[in-house]
């Protein structure tokens, strides 16, 4: 089974990031950290479809089993990177898959409407975004050693199982 993650934050260091490292690492996932990805703006102009970053971009989450999307919520709502990713996809590469989000927020209140953005934008895409969804607060992340709390890990754990079952539903043979 291939889980894809995509790290949908901006920025080089932050608490999405490690996030997106730790499940990369504890469940030897591929990683695509839109930090780095050198994607355009996306304008809707076919021309974009044949740049390197697109393609590659297309190409791993077709070939992905599952995915799980990772973001700051900002101004409540995912952040544009990761919009802004999303838009140069469609139900070609999307179709029917299985999908988990997590939203990285301030405290308090925050990742909700982050979630719930994910899931809308998803579903207009033909994803099937898995029920379990996480928001991450600062306390479930600790800086000092760039990793999730142990309760964090814990639910962690539990999506990418149900991820996983969704995904094996979809593609029995995985």
């Amino acid at each position: 089974m291939s889980i894809l993650v995509i790290s949908g934050t901006p920025r080089k260091h932050g608490r999405t990031r490690i996030a997106a490292s730790y499940i990369r690492d504890r469940f030897h996932t591929d990683l695509i950290d839109l930090s780095e990805s050198g994607l355009p703006l996306y304008n809707g102009e076919e021309k974009q479809a044949q740049l390197q970053s697109v393609k590659e971009l297309r190409q791993r989450v077709k070939e992905s089993s599952a995915l799980v999307l990772l973001s700051p919520e900002y101004h409540s709502g995912m952040s544009g990177a990761l919009k802004n990713a999303i838009d140069f996809l469609s139900s070609e590469q999307l179709k029917y898959k299985p999908v988990a989000i997590l939203a990285a927020a301030g405290g308090g209140k925050g990742g909700m409407n982050a979630l719930t953005n994910m899931r809308t934008v998803m579903r207009g895409v033909y994803a099937n975004v898995i029920p379990k969804q996480l928001i991450l607060d600062p306390v479930h992340i600790d800086l000092e050693h760039q990793t999730v709390t142990e309760d964090m890990a814990v639910s962690i754990k539990e999506m990418m199982e149900e991820l996983q079952v969704f995904a094996k539903a979809i593609n029995p043979g995985v």
